[in-house]
């Protein structure tokens, strides 16, 4: 039986924190991140178990104790705050209303950010390698000013930043 909860309200930057404040809770929101889509609750106790364990194969009592605290405190927990939807009849999870707001928080798992970086290295790759063949008096390419070019570059970093600190 799936429950939802009724919380619309977003989630405080320090609600975020707490939930993530908890390696099971965050593990929860890596897994399920990393599966996209909806995993059962044996496979991510499975997971944290063996992330726990300092050996192989995972002792039973180790994943029993995982167990259960997922099903008695932690799946609650997520679904209060609507970052999972979990199925207690068929112990899956899935993501709930706010479980983007919270990924945004997991390392790894910001694709506006790494957009971001990967925008701003271009244009410095860019910028750099016409500077040189400015440098190497390259035909046509030679003519463009240095200096000015540098200062084109670096204000498309800078409005690229600010754009994303506003946005």
């Amino acid at each position: 039986m799936s429950v939802q909860t009724n919380r619309t309200e977003p989630l405080e930057e320090s609600e975020v924190f707490h939930i993530l404040g908890n390696d099971r809770r965050r593990a929860i929101v890596q897994q399920l991140a990393d599966e996209g889509g909806q995993i059962d609750v044996s496979d991510v106790a499975s997971e944290i178990a063996a992330t726990e364990s300092d050996t192989t194969p995972v002792p039973n009592n180790l994943y029993k104790s995982v167990y259960v605290s997922l099903q008695q405190t932690h799946l609650p927990q997520l679904q209060e705050d609507a970052v999972i939807e979990y199925d207690s009849d068929a112990k899956t999870i899935q993501p709930g209303r706010h479980f983007d707001d919270v990924l945004t928080y997991v390392d790894g798992h910001s694709d506006t950010h790494s957009r971001i970086l990967q925008l701003h290295l271009g244009l410095c790759v860019l910028g750099l390698a016409v500077i040189a063949l400015v440098g190497l008096g390259v035909p046509v390419i030679s003519n463009i000013n240095v200096v000015l070019w540098s200062v084109l570059v670096y204000l498309a970093v800078a409005a690229s930043s600010l754009y994303r600190l506003l946005g």
